[in-house]
């Protein structure tokens, strides 16, 4: 785990009220694994008082990217960032995803909204143990899709203006033959709805399934204790999202 100020590179908008955020940081870029998370003070006052998590959705080189949307003083914060300008990032965070390994042959990522913040980190790590991916994108309207990074794109919207009409469970549902007689492993980050629908497609099929959660995570690592869940199976009744998580494996935990 590392704390760095860490030079903002650019904050590019790529959908309505989406931003990725770049910025400079060789050792967090070297280290992380696609599932962590960074937790970031935007300015050094007390308006936000609290760091934020953010998924890595991108490291290549000594470059590292996140993607948010604007929705409180934190956030806001960011967008407003310039080249130059210095944020205080603590990471990598978390556990990652499982991308590795033989009881899989073909990765079905499933990303609802900013649901998609792991995946092209996750696209990224799988083709380099050379497997198959399969994505399923979902937004409520077309214009707050990103799919930039991604591989093998089905896209779904709420409203219809953009591939299927309906929900991105439901899109994984439809295109079930397209994995079946594969041997699959499910990963995927969304909305707590979402992700509940996915452990029990998953489940039912006897598919091996991962997903990331969210939580309250101020501390990013323990100590505040904000972000319970519910573990199932083991000797401790609950954990944390950010010590035991974000990635669980779905048998593990009651979403």
């Amino acid at each position: 785990m590392i704390q760095a100020y860490c030079s903002v590179l650019s904050v590019e908008q790529v959908a309505d009220n989406v931003f990725v955020l770049t910025f400079l940081s060789p050792e967090i870029s070297k280290q992380v694994q696609a599932g962590q998370f960074v937790n970031i003070k935007a300015d050094q006052g007390t308006e936000p008082l609290l760091r934020r998590p953010f998924s890595v959705y991108r490291a290549d080189g000594d470059q590292v990217q996140i993607i948010f949307n604007v929705v409180g003083k934190g956030s806001a914060a960011l967008r407003k960032k310039r080249s130059g300008e210095w944020i205080d990032v603590l990471g990598p965070l978390g556990v990652p995803f499982s991308l590795s390994g033989n009881d899989f042959d073909i990765a079905i990522l499933v990303g609802g909204g900013l649901g998609v913040a792991p995946l092209p980190i996750s696209t990224q790590a799988l083709f380099r143990n050379q497997k198959s991916v399969i994505t399923f994108l979902g937004a409520r309207t077309a214009n707050q899709l990103v799919q930039t990074h991604l591989a093998n794109v089905h896209i779904s919207t709420d409203d219809g203006s953009k591939g299927y009409h309906g929900n991105v469970v439901e899109l994984m549902k439809v295109n079930y033959e397209l994995f079946k007689d594969s041997r699959p492993k499910i990963y995927s980050c969304g909305p707590t709805k979402m992700l509940h629908a996915v452990a029990e497609f998953a489940i039912g099929r006897n598919i091996p399934c991962e997903v990331s959660l969210e939580g309250p995570m101020a501390c990013g690592f323990g100590i505040c204790q904000g972000c319970p869940v519910e573990l199932i199976g083991g000797e401790k009744k609950y954990g944390l999202v950010c010590k035991d998580g974000p990635a669980f494996d779905v048998r593990r935990i009651r979403i």
